[in-house]
């Protein structure tokens, strides 16, 4: 009877989620969080694989869902000093900076890239530059270079043109921000079949997106298509309604 009380204590203690992001760039994920008093805009120190860090609130507090009680979710440890705000917001302008001289230091060795972003680590020790290039690109020199610059291990990390876009965010055609920069975790493999199957016409350039590949929003109703096409008559057909 004690334990089933206990359990039943636990179970009865509300429990909410919070959406944090670690840095500017990258989308919002949920943390648990108690009875702390954290809004949008707010800065809070939460659970990472490699200890703690601070954050940014991007989404309110709201209750557990009941289909996510299973899942495991890091937590909201407490809510930020002014201070880890300060420092959060001053990594964020040095990482623009640095991506603006790793720009230019590539472009003085004559290197067909682009640099998409920065990402400082807070003790300063190691820089990781993603940047895009259509073709191979030699960067030891750039890298001796930006190492000298930065007196940090630098890593350089090839993006291809949908984590481009991510990163860089933008207005899609619908009006809407990019699917890709707001909410979609991971890019799924999008084909012209799918363009087939929904009827649209495969020399429309509105078939791609920003990151001139085919659009992520192909498939969210080609399932549907695909599953109508299964039974109903085709275009043309005669057909006579029971």
């Amino acid at each position: 009877m004690a334990m089933e009380t206990e359990t039943q204590t636990v179970d009865a203690i509300p429990r909410y989620l919070i959406g944090v992001r670690l840095r500017e760039p990258l989308q919002a994920e949920d943390y648990l969080v108690e009875a702390f008093d954290l809004h949008v805009g707010d800065f809070s120190v939460v659970e990472t694989a490699a200890g703690t860090a601070v954050g940014e609130v991007r989404r309110p507090k709201r209750p557990l869902p009941e289909s996510k009680r299973d899942r495991l979710f890091r937590k909201v440890i407490r809510k930020a000093t002014t201070s880890e705000a300060n420092d959060w917001r001053e990594r964020r302008e040095r990482e623009k900076r640095a991506a603006v001289t790793c720009q230019e230091r590539a472009r003085q060795k004559n290197l067909h890239l682009k640099v998409v972003d920065v990402d400082i680590q807070p003790d300063g020790r190691r820089v990781t530059v993603l940047f895009n290039a259509e073709d191979r690109v030699d960067f030891r020199e750039l890298v001796r270079d930006l190492a000298h610059e930065f007196r940090a291990r630098i890593e350089m990390r090839q993006v291809g043109a949908r984590d481009t876009t991510k990163v860089m965010d933008g207005i899609g055609p619908c009006g809407r921000q990019l699917c890709c920069s707001s909410w979609l975790k991971k890019f799924e493999p999008i084909s012209v079949k799918m363009a087939k199957t929904q009827d649209m016409p495969l020399t429309d350039n509105r078939l791609l997106g920003n990151c001139g590949r085919l659009k992520c929003c192909l498939l969210y109703e080609f399932s549907t298509y695909e599953q109508l096409r299964g039974y109903l008559p085709r275009v043309g057909k005669a057909c006579q309604a029971e």
